[in-house]
């Protein structure tokens, strides 16, 4: 039995051999893309699920509320977490984690490594990160002990063990001993560090609550509610953060009693981190669970668009079946017979598709992993657990494609069918439009997303950002200069090539940047307190970098006073509520009972992503050892680095130069959405391949049934223009009803999706007309090359077609 429908398969396949390609390269695109957008999915999800306590693991956040806006850290200061063990029994472990960057040196090896992080004695256990040498109990419990990655222990140490040997840490050249080697942290996580080294090198003398600076995680013991739990955090507020904030501020107790309610602590499950925090201040780039219920819908839809290929081409194969059938049914076939042969042809395709869609896995896989930032090996494709289901997925596809058609084709009345007139209902008729309109709905809602999303990126890229970015350099290891950063800086502005320099710790698109709360003092009192970003910097920083001032002055030698002034921007003037009175002369006190006078009021500008509305923002002179800015102006970009190299090393400071385009620096905080327009981008070509793929088969079969009805018109004397009219209107009416459709639900999703953003774009009439256009146009050069064949091929052998 099994023998007669895989021959009857064959020798359907090798008769219809254009239908056969279509339905196996159209179903071949849509798994691939499926099964590389189901791995993407499945690595989302996977994030921190590594630990063996993972679903006991939450990291605690920090929420604090100042006139109304809320931001939230994920950081929080060093006693929180000791702080919260000891006074809860539902916590069972706490552990802290704090990156840093430094230099690290071993005989004539030094480098800057940017992926160190200080860690409690019991992190690597909480994080089921085993070592390959060393105690994983202990090797964090000493003071200046590090455990290092297999990476970094072959570039320090080569194939030597690196157990009980020195590493030089920092500018102090602090030593610290090997103690434990592992092998990396999964790539599923929201850290990724290439040491650690034992926190308790830290000689903290005071530990304080009311601050910001680690990541702190609470492990809780077995079935303990985390909602119930954070309920008692306002307790340690009031017990521990008000009486820093009346010491810190100079406040009232009254006054500071009122960080209960604006100083919130929070608990965020350790699984959740990656897909649902969106901090400005996450240790790596997080993803979003948006985008993956955006890909998900996006995967099932691609792959329906394949499956209804084979649906609608079966259907207008119809024709050329119906005495097959009838003629089976005559010789005493059942239904359910019937029902089997088509659904087996049906499988058959789909693992022939299947084969195809597998080379297209391993041939395409490097270019997915370039386009969705992932490191996905083949080894992923030869797992077990992945081949069953594509095995599974295989015999999914090939019975959703086949099981209408094969219910449709075994239900051919035989008397009926070897008449010849073969199912030519109007339900046929109404089904395969309805097909074809979702199929055409799906490619323009990605053609008209892609260009939404496009003109976002364009936006933000290309939007005033209120400072310069091109040719402008960012030197962040200024403070290897020692105290000579003064004179290299002067050193650099006699070159003609400098427009200007600056020392300054932060400058635009950095994720850290420094920050404290504040309070204004008003006639009538203190105002609100609020929370202020700093920027420590020199004299000649709005210069370098070209911002401009909206009221007041900036900061300047001939005033001595200027070390205990301010100058804010203006979404601080509106925060501090001086929007209507002059902030000029005013005073703000900090943490620390610091008084500062605003002198100036510099205009907005996006220091940190487009998507966040601009934060407030003081600058405060001094304080800015950290880095070089550098504006330039100069077509030999490669001549002036290479003597500013030189005059770099001429100062003799403790590491190389390392520098960044201040330009790079902005471009990569759009990573995420040039990503994401790129996936549009991919499935929208991809949807347009598969529909256009069913459209060019539909259509030749089409024409094939209406052979004669176009040689009577070309008897007649109608023109080639004639035929394409006639064949293209039954199909192109049914697009424009997919473009109709298509217009509410794109500007619906994507009016959420730009909802994230606080400056965006909007979305305007003409992206419609060009996604309505675009599809419109596929759509006839797909049913051109078919009618105009048949338009030009001569009446009277269409006269005799049979």
């Amino acid at each position: 039995m099994f023998r007669t429908w895989f021959k009857t398969a064959v020798r359907s396949f090798t008769n219809n051999k254009v239908f056969s390609f279509i339905n196996i390269f159209g179903l071949a695109i849509g798994l691939t893309c499926f099964v590389l957008i189901a791995i993407f999915i499945f690595n989302e999800l996977s994030y921190d699920r590594y630990s063996a306590n993972a679903k006991d693991i939450y990291r605690i956040n920090l929420s604090t509320i100042g006139n109304g806006n809320v931001a939230v850290y994920p950081n929080v200061d060093y006693a929180v977490g000791e702080g919260m063990k000891n006074a809860f029994p539902e916590i069972k472990e706490f552990a802290r984690l704090s990156p840093a960057t430094d230099f690290v040196k071993y005989d004539d090896r030094k480098f800057k490594e940017d992926k160190l992080a200080f860690a409690d004695s019991n992190f690597l256990q909480l994080f089921s990160i085993p070592l390959l040498e060393g105690n994983n109990k202990d090797a964090l419990v000493q003071p200046n002990s590090v455990v290092i990655s297999k990476t970094l222990a072959k570039k320090y140490f080569g194939n030597a063990d690196p157990i009980g040997k020195t590493l030089v840490i920092g500018l102090h050249d602090a030593l610290y001993t090997v103690t434990g080697v592992f092998d990396k942290v999964p790539d599923n996580s929201h850290f990724h560090f290439e040491a650690f080294l034992s926190i308790t090198s830290w000689h903290v003398t005071k530990p304080s609550w009311s601050n910001l600076g680690l990541y702190t995680y609470l492990l809780l013991n077995k079935n303990v509610d985390p909602k119930k739990l954070a309920a008692k955090f306002p307790v340690l507020v009031a017990q521990y953060v008000v009486p820093e904030v009346q010491h810190d501020m100079g406040i009232s107790l009254a006054e500071a009693q009122k960080s209960v309610n604006t100083f919130i602590f929070s608990l965020q499950p350790l699984e959740n981190i990656h897909l649902y925090s969106h901090t400005k201040y996450e240790i790596d780039p997080g993803g979003d669970i948006q985008y993956v219920t955006i890909f998900s819908v996006l995967a099932v839809f691609v792959l329906l668009l394949a499956c209804i290929n084979f649906t609608n081409l079966s259907i207008a194969r119809s024709v050329k079946r119906a005495k097959e059938v009838g003629i089976r049914k005559v010789m005493g076939s059942a239904r359910w017979q019937l029902v089997k042969q088509f659904l087996s042809e049906s499988v058959l395709l789909s693992f022939c598709a299947m084969f195809v869609a597998v080379l297209f896995l391993f041939v395409l896989l490097p270019f997915f992993n370039q386009l969705s930032g992932k490191q996905i090996s083949i080894g992923y494709l030869l797992n077990y657990k992945f081949l069953l289901a594509l095995i599974a997925l295989l015999f999914l596809v090939g019975i959703l494609a086949g099981i209408y058609p094969s219910f449709f084709l075994s239900g051919f009345n035989p008397v009926t069918v070897l008449k010849g007139a073969p199912g030519t209902g109007r339900h046929k008729s109404h089904l395969r439009g309805g097909l074809i309109v979702f199929q055409f709905f799906v490619s323009t809602t990605l053609i008209i997303s892609t260009l939404i999303v496009y003109r976002q990126l364009r936006y933000m890229q290309n939007k005033n950002l209120g400072y310069e970015k091109e040719q402008v350099l960012f030197l962040p290891d200024g403070r290897l200069m020692g105290d000579n950063q003064e004179a290299f800086k002067q050193s650099v502005l006699k070159d003609s090539r400098v427009v200007a320099a600056t020392i300054a710790r932060s400058v635009p698109a950095d994720n850290f940047i420094d920050g404290t709360e504040v309070y204004p003092v008003n006639e009538k009192g203190n105002g609100t307190e609020i929370h202020m970003n700093i920027y420590h910097v020199d004299y000649d920083y709005v210069k370098t970098l070209g911002i401009q001032m909206q009221k007041g002055r900036y900061f300047s030698e001939d005033f001595g006073s200027d070390s205990s002034a301010a100058v804010v921007n203006e979404a601080a003037v509106k925060e501090l509520g001086w929007s209507n009175t002059d902030p000029i002369g005013r005073t703000i006190v900090r943490s620390g009972r610091q008084a500062f006078k605003i002198v100036g009021v510099m205009k907005d500008f996006n220091y940190t992503s487009a998507k966040q509305k601009v934060a407030p923002l003081m600058m405060l002179l001094g304080g800015n050892r950290g880095g070089f800015v550098i504006k330039i102006k100069t077509a030999d970009v490669a001549g002036f680095l290479a003597a500013l190299k030189e005059k770099w090393n001429s100062f003799n400071p403790q590491g190389p130069l390392n520098y960044v385009f201040l330009d790079e620096k902005f471009a990569a905080m759009y990573a995420g959405e040039i990503r994401t327009q790129q996936i549009f981008f991919v499935f929208a070509i991809v949807a347009i391949i598969i529909a256009s793929l069913g459209l060019f088969g539909l259509s030749a079969f089409v024409i094939e049934q209406r052979t004669k009805e176009i040689g009577i018109h070309k008897v007649l004397g109608a023109s080639v223009q004639n035929v394409l009219l006639l064949v293209s209107k039954e199909f192109l009416w049914l697009i424009v009803i997919a473009f109709v459709i298509s217009i509410p639900v794109t500007w619906w999703s994507m009016h959420k999706w730009l909802e994230n953003y606080a400056y965006r774009i909007n979305i305007g009439l003409a992206v419609f007309v060009i996604g309505g256009l675009a599809a419109t146009l596929i759509a006839v050069l797909t049913i051109s090359y078919q009618s105009i064949r048949a338009a030009t091929a001569n009446p009277v052998k269409n006269l005799r077609t049979e």
